[in-house]
């Protein structure tokens, strides 16, 4: 009889299939905003040094403080650091270990105290959206598809405390409705891309025109939305799309709703979609919510982090000119 060999020990993967695996990984190491980012900054740089007739790959030293020089004059200093973060990444997957980037070496790491002490290290964040901006953008929305969308985003998104991409990427089986509000499943965010997942509370709301969960409600049952994107395109003509917002238009939207409430066009231009999670901070701060807590919501995994959006709400409710008898 013919003997049959079984093990149940899998074959050994190929020397190829281990080298496509460990590439699909390396891929997935970074999330896809960053990835995103770090390609464009690597083709501003390869523009830039072609236009320049120098070396782009190897590049030297002298080249990547030419260009954070030029820079200089109309990006933040993150946003340089992020660029020098994205040369190294190219050139290391390139094959060039060391980068022409690293602040190691002395040029380019000379350069970029320079720019730091010149024009400032400080993060320039977006106007936060408080409560009172809130209820009057609220009560500018129609009785429309768009209008009911929008109020469903702008409380949502206030009291949620969501990034964009947050926001952009709600399903409707990410939502538990209970007595107390809604239950909203986060299963992937900025901080946490290996998708522990976190869980986040949006209870109802003091007053029926401003309650988060009531809009929500409201425009899942007049949009029929019953599966798949919570926050929809909606065309000029009141036609819900089956598809989900893109993150990038969140921003967009919320200007034209502040531009509907009549805010004024200084206010406006310094909007984003971080407004919404910017003001939900800083409102938490001024009506005297504890950090901790904050936290809890926000998603945030330090203090430090979360100071940087702490702005309006601590400046004013702890000030030393209280005590000054003026």
């Amino acid at each position: 009889m013919q003997s049959r060999n079984c093990s149940l020990v899998p074959p050994a993967a190929s020397l190829e299939e281990l080298i496509l695996k460990a590439k699909a990984f390396v891929v997935f190491a970074k999330a896809p905003a960053t990835l995103k980012a770090y390609r464009s900054d690597w083709k501003d740089f390869q523009d830039w040094s072609r236009l320049r007739q120098l070396q782009e790959l190897p590049a030297s030293p002298q080249t990547v403080a030419l260009y954070i020089t030029d820079r200089a004059s109309s990006l933040a200093s993150g946003t340089i650091t992020r660029r020098l973060t994205s040369i190294t990444k190219a050139h290391q997957s390139a094959g060039f270990t060391d980068s022409p980037a690293s602040t190691r070496n002395f040029i380019v790491g000379e350069t970029l105290k320079g720019i730091r002490r010149t024009i400032g290290t400080a993060q320039k964040g977006k106007s936060p959206l408080l409560a009172d901006d809130i209820r009057r953008i609220i009560a500018a929305t129609e009785e429309s598809p768009q209008g009911l969308r929008d109020r469903a985003l702008v409380l949502v998104g206030f009291a949620g405390a969501f990034r964009r991409s947050e926001l952009a990427r709600i399903v409707v089986c990410d939502l538990s409705f209970t007595k107390d509000g809604v239950v909203i499943d986060i299963p992937v965010s900025k901080t946490d891309q290996e998708g522990a997942g976190r869980k986040v509370g949006v209870p109802f709301g003091s007053d029926p025109d401003t309650c988060p969960v009531l809009a929500l409600r409201h425009w899942l049952a007049e949009a029929e939305i019953s599966a798949g994107p919570v926050l929809r395109k909606v065309g000029r003509y009141g036609h819900v799309s089956k598809c989900g917002l893109n993150r990038d238009s969140i921003g967009a939207i919320l200007k034209r709703a502040a531009a509907r409430a009549g805010m004024s066009l200084e206010t406006i231009e310094t909007l984003a979609a971080h407004s919404l999670r910017a003001g939900h901070v800083t409102q938490a701060t001024m009506s005297g919510v504890s950090e901790r807590v904050i936290m809890r919501q926000t998603g945030h995994k330090s203090t430090a982090t979360l100071r940087r959006y702490i702005r309006i709400g601590e400046m004013f409710r702890e000030n030393a000119a209280h005590g000054l008898g003026i």
